[in-house]
């Protein structure tokens, strides 16, 4: 069974440094799962946050990491595709790894994916989001993967090793010599009965047992099952506190302004919220929640 960290903060960026950092200052133990190239480390120029005037997006991503690393954290790269509530507990699949946290702060930006016909309606009964993870159900069989991130071809890759029948799907091919078939254009729905038999490609249905949608990200109503949002913003309280006990958010995800302050501010205060509910809940089982 893996380790049990204190929080599993879902990002990199303003927000989930940010309540990483002060998480650590609470004497707790956080996991900072993410990547550090957001949207903010693509800005040329940051004018209106305090202190740091006239800062590129990718300086003010440096000394924000350079603060995370003093105080002794370390960013996980990768991605989160599930999250579990366990009752006192969460279970995430991230990296094809399965972790467990007793708290979670959701800081994964905005999604901005729209979801296809027939997806959710079918996640888990051949809609899958990680190859790694679902490739093995689908040994010999026909799958078309989606590539709308940078690792897409990577993943198709290895789901042909698997011995997959591989269908890419992207708007330009990849290049090198890859184990896949290719067809350029992108999907426009997801078609099954009780599980998927094909999707739209265009105007025309290509048979498959399985469509691995690669985007960079998953959206948060997917990522945690329950979880309250609208307009794909996640619903939160003062506290940054979501429906699902222990389950928080910050930062873009929650909703605009998308302005460093209000991340970094959010952050904070999902970090102290979060930091009362387990010593609530190492009071409640009378032992500590640091491992």
């Amino acid at each position: 069974m893996s380790d049990m960290f204190d929080c599993a903060v879902i990002g990199a960026g303003p927000a989930g440094l940010s309540a990483a950092l002060n998480l650590r200052q609470r004497g707790k133990t956080p996991c900072i799962l993410g990547n550090t190239s957001t949207l903010l480390a693509k800005a040329e120029r940051v004018d209106n946050y305090l202190g740091l005037p006239e800062i590129s997006g990718q300086k003010m991503m440096e000394v924000f990491e350079s603060h995370v690393r003093q105080a002794g954290l370390n960013i996980q790269p990768g991605r989160v595709v599930n999250i579990l509530p366990m009752g006192d507990f969460f279970m995430l699949n991230a990296n094809s790894q399965i972790l467990q946290a007793r708290t979670v702060i959701l800081c994964g930006g905005v999604y901005r994916g729209a979801e296809l016909p027939g997806e959710v309606q079918f996640l888990g009964q051949g809609v899958s989001y990680c190859a790694t993870c679902d490739g093995m159900l689908y040994k010999g069989k026909k799958v078309v993967v989606w590539g709308l991130s940078e690792s897409a071809v990577e993943e198709a890759d290895f789901l042909a090793s698997l011995g997959c029948q591989v269908t890419y799907v992207a708007a330009s091919e990849p290049a090198g010599k890859h184990g896949f078939a290719f067809l350029k254009g992108r999907l426009s729905a997801v078609e099954g009965d009780m599980k998927v038999t094909g999707v739209q490609v265009g105007n025309e249905t290509l048979a498959c047992d399985g469509v691995f949608i690669l985007r960079e990200g998953v959206s948060p109503a997917q990522l945690v099952p329950g979880l309250e949002t609208q307009n794909g913003h996640i619903q939160v309280n003062r506290e940054m506190a979501t429906n699902i006990p222990g389950l928080f958010a910050a930062g873009d995800c929650t909703g605009a302004p998308y302005q460093v302050a209000k991340a970094v501010g959010e952050g904070l205060t999902a970090a102290l919220t979060a930091a009362a509910y387990l010593d609530k809940l190492n009071k409640d089982q009378g032992g500590k929640t640091n491992v």
